[in-house]
């Protein structure tokens, strides 16, 4: 005679294999994903050597971005391509310096806080900072479903300007790896020149006054 399950024996038998299951996917949250995170954004954030002789560019790019690399006049596109949504990607282009200065205009730096307000964009964030002691102007803002991340920086030379948009993956991991590899830019040109410390006067040699000393 077969003996045959009965509805509260498999009633039971479903709760032991479900509990069981939410068990180990606990474990495994809990004992293996921290380590997955922070092995997938060390291989994300991993700087990697990147230069161009001709933006008078010198930079290290994270892995995450550096895929494969388009050159344009004037410019360069380093990206990497996802089988489905869009990869990371860093547009840099670099003019020349016509002007020589080494510091961005009082007005310009104006011009860039405001834009945000004037034509109200979105998450619009701007930085005044300097990169690799640089003259340079972050800033952040919406551009479709993700952010763009955008900096001029400027040497007596060039005037370069970089644009990083992490993509339709993880945007806070990306946006991380944009910000990490334009804060290693830098740019080719004569050291900026030194200021003065604030209240502290320059005192130039005199010249002996002329005549013959008797």
């Amino acid at each position: 005679m077969k003996w045959k399950m009965s509805t509260q024996w498999k009633f039971a038998l479903a709760i032991m294999v479900i509990g069981g299951g939410a068990l180990a996917g606990e474990y495994f949250l809990v004992k293996w994903y921290p380590y997955y995170q922070g092995y997938r954004s060390n291989k994300v954030l991993n700087l990697l050597p990147y230069q161009n002789a001709d933006l008078g560019i010198q930079m290290q790019v994270a892995a995450g971005i550096y895929g494969k690399v388009d050159d344009f006049p004037g410019g360069v596109r380093i990206y990497r391509p996802r089988i489905f949504g869009d990869g990371a990607s860093l547009t840099l282009t670099s003019q020349a310096n016509p002007g020589h200065n080494d510091e961005f205009s009082p007005q310009l730096l104006a011009q860039w806080e405001t834009k945000g307000t004037y034509q109200n964009i979105a998450d619009y964030r701007f930085e005044h900072t300097k990169i690799q002691n640089r003259d340079a102007v972050m800033i952040w803002q919406s551009r479709g479903p993700s952010m763009l991340l955008t900096a001029h920086i400027i040497s007596a030379d060039h005037i370069v300007e970089a644009n990083c948009l992490p993509g339709s993956a993880d945007e806070s991991l990306y946006l991380n790896a944009c910000e990490s590899s334009i804060q290693t830019i830098k740019v080719a040109g004569p050291p900026p020149r030194l200021k003065p410390e604030p209240g502290v006067l320059e005192l130039k040699p005199v010249k002996p006054a002329g005549g013959k000393r008797k």
